[in-house]
């Protein structure tokens, strides 16, 4: 945007630059099998819809933001938590998604990969 300009048409130029952004933004992330609603809260498997509590949603989320990507336990408590808790979710979270989705990655953290 050139100068001078009004304050008034800047304004305008950044409320529908974040309309835009607004709806561009997704409301289902998949990965593998694995699908999470954002809108609804609702996560299936395979099709299968799966009961996850709040806590265990908010994990999946950060999996499914970074798929494939080593999430070291600080990141996943910085995202989730606060606390160390992060272990016993994924175990929660590997029983009702499958053990072989979420691999530990000695010495770094967590990483969600694809079934074979």
């Amino acid at each position: 945007m050139p100068k001078p300009f009004r304050f008034e048409e800047l304004l305008a130029r950044v409320r529908l630059r974040l309309a835009t952004d607004r709806s561009a933004e997704l409301t289902v992330l998949t990965h593998g099998g694995l699908q999470l609603d954002l809108r609804t809260r609702r996560a299936q498997v395979e099709g299968r819809t799966i009961d996850l509590s709040a806590r265990e949603f908010a994990l999946a989320e950060t999996f499914l933001r970074h798929p494939g990507q080593v999430l070291s336990r600080e990141q996943l408590l910085s995202h989730v938590w606060g606390s160390n808790v992060v272990d016993v979710y994924v175990r929660y979270l590997r029983r009702k998604l499958g053990a072989e989705r979420i691999v530990t990655v000695r010495g770094m953290g967590y990483r969600l990969d694809e079934l074979p």
